[in-house]
């Protein structure tokens, strides 16, 4: 049957009729959907780990077991994974282990532009790349035998573009292999020194054996053009913009295996045309192959390294014709990134504006109280380096900067990489002051469960951690609770942590505004003859307010009624529309 999927629910679909029975996964924008999609098949056991080298480690245990696997991330979460990947790449599988990683070219939700083929040539892992969503679905089920043929774990590389985008898609049945039975094998996976030294060799002939199936595999494949004065290779998301600008005017070389590249395939191709371009985007990864094997393509001197191609830039490169679309009569206003009106974690990013705190952020939809009017934020970089961090900046300074410093950071991202910092602070003891900020969910990538939510995959009761039990476990004395709807409690829980001469937490706790079982206030509206234009109201970035005419304005379809601005204000204009109001 056909239908229009997703590349995503396309590659989730590859993964159901390939029989895969355990999915782990961290979310991770553009990558989540896949395992999200997943989930709706009972069949496919599946859960969000805490990150995601639990969550490689969990699929290569279901691996050994003799189901297949399979984990899902985005590309900087391929960092968090490198550790394990490194190793089963080593060990090899039992049943077949398919690892999907998502890049984010133009850094659509990303902190960083990290070409994941990188890692499949340095791990020596075959790394499968679609060009559409048909493809999502088809090379799902075809790592899942290359997986089993060649003892290795797979990358399925998806990138926003294809993650995010629909095409026509054929569906199947489900096929699920016999269990591979378990056998006892030391030799292939302790990888102690002496094991491993024996199995280096076997990951390099696999190499060479994966380089000879690259030039056979239909997953490469030559398209012939009628002008043999350029020839063109190229892979994924590029494949569809050179097929969109030039037809079958050039020969192209569509690579949907993208490492090992095939050789002699490359070398036959570049024989048969005048002049070889390589489209790609972001690193020279199939262009510094092709200058190894002694050829001298065009690629990065008409390409740019950084964000995305389009049709129109690689048509304007070639030299050919640009379509231009209508130009709008007027121009569309900027619309930055805000948090959400009613958001709970702009009090609290206020209360430490206000107290001209230095803060150390951290990843996820708080990361936004780095952007004006707050800018509150003034370190970012990876999950779980503000806690990690302030230890360093406060150990490095002193009492100059403990009591004017704070460490932010979610309760997912505490989840997943926050933990071994705070420890570190127990341990090595700082008098570092970190803020949880407890929403209730993982905000950022769309509303999934975590480890401190209570609740699964699927939305069902599951084992829940108690953030205050978990600090004072680790050594803190030093722990409380603030709701950041009331300014002065998160106010005076700040100015007596910072006081403070011992490591403390802050767990700053409310569910996020957008959460469909919270139930909000009623909305405020604006007394206008109370009002002043201070703008006082403004100070907090509420996408609610704005000033309007001279006088603060609300608007009730964004209001949630959370009353922070009321505390702001000095002349008592806000007031609730319920009727009690």
């Amino acid at each position: 049957m056909k239908q229009l999927m997703l590349g995503n629910t396309a590659a989730a679909r590859g993964l159901w009729e390939a029989g895969c029975s355990v999915v782990s996964s961290y979310p991770g924008t553009p990558s989540t959907e896949i395992t999200e999609e997943a989930a709706k098949y009972d069949e496919i056991y599946c859960e969000w780990a805490p990150n995601e080298k639990v969550a490689m480690e969990t699929a290569f245990g279901a691996s050994l077991a003799g189901k297949r696997s399979f984990c899902g991330m985005k590309h900087v979460g391929l960092n968090v994974a490198a550790d394990p990947l490194f190793t089963i790449s080593y060990t090899g599988v039992n049943a077949g282990m398919v690892i999907a990683v998502a890049d984010d070219a133009g850094m659509h939700s990303s902190q960083n532009e990290q070409d994941s083929r990188h890692y499949a040539k340095s791990a020596k892992v075959p790394m499968l790349e679609p060009s559409d969503a048909a493809e999502a679905l088809c090379f799902a089920k075809e790592a899942y035998e290359l997986s089993e043929t060649f003892d290795t774990p797979v990358f399925l590389k998806m990138c926003t573009r294809i993650a995010h985008s629909q095409s026509v898609v054929e569906t199947g049945d489900r096929v699920v292999p016999p269990v591979r039975p378990y056998e006892k094998n030391i030799a292939k996976y302790v990888m102690m020194p002496g094991n491993a030294i024996r199995r280096h060799p076997v990951v390099e002939e696999r190499t060479r054996r994966l380089t000879t199936f690259a030039e056979e595999t239909p997953l490469n494949r030559v398209e012939e053009g009628a002008d043999h004065s350029r020839g063109i290779i190229t892979s994924s998301t590029c494949y569809q913009y050179v097929k969109e600008v030039c037809g079958d005017r050039y020969p192209v070389l569509k690579l949907g295996m993208i490492w090992p590249l095939p050789v002699k395939k490359i070398l036959d191709f570049a024989a048969g045309v005048d002049e070889l371009i390589v489209v790609e985007e972001l690193d020279p990864f199939i262009e510094e192959h092709c200058r190894c094997l002694g050829l001298n393509p065009r690629g990065k001197d008409l390409f740019p390294l950084e964000g995305e191609l389009s049709q129109n830039r690689i048509a304007e490169k070639l030299g050919l014709p640009v379509v231009k679309g209508p130009a709008l009569e007027e121009a569309i206003p900027a619309r930055p990134p805000v948090m959400c009106a009613g958001c709970p974690h702009r009090g609290l990013f206020y209360t430490l504006s206000r107290n001209k705190c230095t803060v150390l952020g951290d990843i996820g939809c708080y990361t936004l109280g780095a952007v004006a009017p707050l800018s509150a934020i003034e370190m970012t970089a990876c999950m779980g380096a503000s806690v990690s961090a302030i230890h360093g900046f406060n150990k490095a300074l002193g009492a100059e900067s403990e009591h004017k410093t704070v460490a932010v950071i979610g309760d997912s991202t505490f989840m997943h990489s926050g933990m071994t910092g705070l420890a570190n602070i127990a341990y090595n003891q700082s008098n570092s002051t970190v803020i949880i900020l407890d929403n209730s969910i993982t905000g950022m990538t769309g509303h999934q469960q975590n480890p401190t939510t209570g609740y699964n995959i699927k939305g069902d009761p599951a084992g829940k951690i108690d953030l205050e039990s978990l600090c004072r476990a680790m050594g803190f004395e030093r722990v409380r609770v603030v709701d950041p709807y009331n300014l002065e409690e998160c106010d005076r829980a700040l100015k007596e942590e910072l006081a403070a001469d011992e490591p403390s937490v802050i767990i700053s706790r409310r569910p996020c505004a957008l959460l469909k079982y919270v139930k909000h206030s009623a909305p405020l509206r604006v007394k206008t003859e109370k009002c002043r234009n201070c703008q006082m109201c403004m100070r907090i970035g509420c996408p609610a307010i704005s000033i309007k005419e001279g006088k603060a304005r609300v608007d009730a379809t964004l209001c949630v009624g959370c009353g922070v601005c009321t505390q702001l204000c000095r002349f008592d204009a806000f007031e609730s529309t319920s009727k009690e109001g």
